[in-house]
């Protein structure tokens, strides 16, 4: 019963939401509007951090994303940083995890914050 209450106030503040951004500037911050915008919003994170958590990508989604942004392909990437592309496969497949050195040379070529890669 609880849940389900929690899911009608989250469906409601999403609606409200959806309301309120038309109305409300980017800039106001004292309007009951833009009070009650807020109010939502937050719910809604809340609601959407416990039920649909999001989870860290792993560095194997990491490097394949980043290849797909960049239109890069893994022979590139192997050739970029100086490694064969059978080991940048074994990256992608998640069959082996990169050195702390090859780490940072990724994250130079593929434009990834170490924050990132290091699962911080």
């Amino acid at each position: 019963m609880k849940q389900e209450f929690e899911r009608l106030k989250y469906d409601y503040a999403r609606k409200r939401v959806e309301a309120l951004l038309p109305v409300v500037a980017e800039d106001e911050i004292n309007t009951p509007e833009a009070l009650e915008l807020a109010i939502m919003s937050d719910h809604i994170v809340s609601y959407e951090k416990e039920h649909y958590p999001i989870s860290k990508p792993s560095v194997s989604e990491l490097i394949q994303l980043s290849l797909e942004e960049k239109g890069m392909t893994q022979k590139q990437l192997a050739e970029a940083i100086g490694v064969s592309q059978a080991r940048i496969s074994d990256y992608v497949s998640g069959r082996a995890e990169p050195t702390l050195r090859v780490a940072r040379l990724l994250c130079a070529a593929l434009g990834i914050a170490p924050a990132l890669f290091m699962g911080l």
